[in-house]
C-alpha cells in the first residue's frame, strides 16, 4: 500500500476513534496492533510485545509511581491549611492578596508534587470559600486557583518532563532545572496581573478587615518550613548532581510520608488510600506509555513517520515557522486531549523534526510544558476546569469557569512567548548544573 495512503486510513482512524470518546491509549494500541497484523502478520505481533515491554520497563520511568504518591501523601498531610494561614495573616489586608497568596501556594505544591491536581483541590477547597465570603469577584478566585494549579506541571518536579525525558531522551535532571525560571516567570505574571486589577477596581479583590500583631504573623511562619524543606531536599539532591531524578523521587516520596508523620495524618488509612490512588494513576499513565509505544513505533515500521520527517524538513519555510506550528497545534490538541497522550502522541514525530532544525530538544521540551500549562485551563475539556466544577459552589456555572481563566490563558501564552524568544530563561540552570 502506498505510504501517503496508509497515513491518511491511520490518522483519519485516530480522530475517529478518539471522537467516539476511546481512551486514547487504547486507540492507539488498537491502530498500532491492527496495522502490524495488516503489514506484517501474526509474526509482527513479538516485535510489538518486545517494543511496548522494553519501553514501560525504561528504569527512569519509575519515578513516575514515586512523584504520584508523593503527591497524594501530600495532599493527605493538610499542609494546605497552614500554608493558607500565613498567606492570610502576612496579605490578606492587601488588595487581591489572598488571590496572590494562593497563586505563591500553589506554586509551592508545584516544587514538591509533580502533578498538578494537589494545589488545585487543596486550594479549591481551602482558599476559594475564604476569597468569596470576604467579597472577592468569582471569576478572579476561580482563574486563579485554576491556573496556578496547573503550576504543578512547569515547576520541578513534573511527570509531564520525566515522561518527555524519557521519550525524547534528554535528561530528566536538566529539565527539571530548566523549569525552574520559567515556572518563576508565569507566577510573577499571574501575581503582577492580579495586583494590577485589584489596584484598578478595588471591589474585584478587597483587603480583608482583620488586623494581626507581628507576633501573631511569626508564629505561623512555622507552617513554611517543612514545604520549603521538602522543595530543597528534592531539588537540591538533583542540581548538585548527588541524586539521579528517580532517586531523588524516592526521597521526595519519604520527605512526603515524613511530613504527614509531622501533620498526625500518617496512619494505616492514608497510606493504603495514598498507595491505592497511586496505583490507578500509575496504571493509567503506563497503559498510555505502552500504546504510544506501540502506535510510534508502527509509524517508523511503516515508514509513515519517515515521510512525514521528510515532508516537513523539504518545506521551503522559516525554522521559526515550523517551530511555531508545532506550538499552534499543541494549543489545539490541548483543547481536547490530555498533555500525557499529546506528549505520547507527538514526541516521537516532532523532536527529530525540530533537532535536525537545529533547535535544542530540552528548550523544545520546556516550551511543550508550558504548552500543555494552557491545556489544562483551555476549554471545552481543560483538567483543572473540571476539578474546579467539583469543588465551586452550585451558583458557579461551568461558563462562569471559562470565563475565569481566559486572562489566565492569555498569560501562559505571553511566557510561552518569552521562552521562545529568551531561550536562556529555560537552558540558564541547567548548564550551571553539577552533574551533566
Amino acid at each position: 500500500m502506498d505510504t501517503w495512503l496508509l497515513m491518511l486510513i491511520v490518522f483519519a482512524a485516530l480522530i475517529l476513534l478518539l471522537s467516539l470518546g476511546i481512551p486514547i491509549a487504547f486507540t492507539l494500541c488498537g491502530i498500532a496492533t491492527i496495522g502490524i497484523l495488516c503489514t506484517w502478520g501474526l509474526n509482527g505481533l513479538l516485535l510489538l510485545f518486545n517494543d511496548a515491554y522494553g519501553e514501560s520497563s525504561n528504569f527512569l520511568l519509575s519515578a513516575i509511581p514515586l512523584f504520584i504518591f508523593m503527591a497524594n501523601m501530600l495532599k493527605s498531610s493538610g499542609m494546605g491549611d497552614d500554608l493558607y494561614e500565613v498567606v492570610y495573616r502576612w496579605m490578606g489586608r492587601l488588595r487581591g492578596g489572598l488571590a496572590v497568596g494562593t497563586v505563591l501556594i500553589c506554586a509551592l505544591f508545584a516544587a514538591m508534587a509533580g502533578v498538578s491536581s494537589v494545589a488545585t483541590v487543596s486550594m479549591g477547597l481551602i482558599a476559594l470559600p475564604s476569597m468569596l465570603k470576604r467579597g472577592y469577584q468569582k471569576e478572579l478566585a476561580v482563574g486563579s486557583i485554576s491556573a496556578a494549579g496547573a503550576l504543578g506541571i512547569l515547576i520541578p518536579p513534573s511527570i509531564i518532563m520525566v515522561l518527555y525525558g524519557a521519550t525524547a531522551e534528554v535528561s530528566v535532571g536538566k529539565l527539571f532545572i530548566g523549569g525552574v525560571v520559567p515556572g518563576l516567570v508565569m507566577c510573577a505574571l499571574f501575581v503582577v496581573y492580579i495586583l494590577i486589577r485589584s489596584w484598578l477596581n478595588p471591589k474585584l479583590a478587597p483587603g480583608v478587615p482583620e488586623k494581626f500583631e507581628l507576633s501573631e504573623k511569626l508564629v505561623v511562619l512555622k507552617g513554611v518550613l517543612l514545604p520549603l524543606g521538602l522543595i530543597i531536599l528534592v531539588l537540591g539532591v538533583i542540581y548538585f548532581g548527588i541524586c539521579t531524578p528517580t532517586e531523588a523521587a524516592a526521597v521526595g516520596a519519604f520527605g512526603a510520608m515524613g511530613c504527614a508523620l509531622a501533620y498526625g495524618k500518617l496512619d494505616m488509612k492514608t497510606l493504603r488510600e495514598s498507595l491505592w490512588s497511586t496505583m490507578k494513576t500509575n496504571a493509567m499513565i503506563f497503559w498510555l506509555i505502552i500504546g504510544a509505544t506501540a502506535f510510534t513505533h508502527f509509524l517508523a515500521y511503516s515508514e509513515i513517520q519517515g515521510l512525514i520527517h521528510q515532508t516537513v524538513l523539504s518545506l521551503d519555510v522559516s525554522p521559526w515557522m515550523i517551530l511555531i506550528a508545532i506550538q499552534i497545534i499543541y494549543f489545539i490538541l490541548g483543547m481536547f486531549l490530555d498533555p500525557a497522550g499529546i506528549l505520547m502522541l507527538t514526541t516521537p514525530i516532532f523532536v527529530p523534526i525540530i533537532t535536525k532544525l537545529g533547535f535544542d530538544p530540552l528548550w523544545f521540551g520546556i516550551l511543550f510544558v508550558v504548552n500543555m500549562e494552557m491545556a489544562y485551563i483551555t476549554p471545552p475539556f481543560g483538567f483543572n476546569l473540571f476539578i474546579m466544577k467539583a469543588i465551586v459552589p452550585p451558583q458557579i456555572q461551568m461558563m462562569d469557569i471559562y470565563r475565569s481563566v481566559m486572562p489566565f490563558v492569555v498569560l501562559q501564552a505571553l511566557c510561552l512567548i518569552l521562552v521562545m524568544i529568551f531561550p536562556q530563561l529555560a537552558t540558564w540552570l541547567p548548564e550551571l548544573m553539577v552533574a551533566r
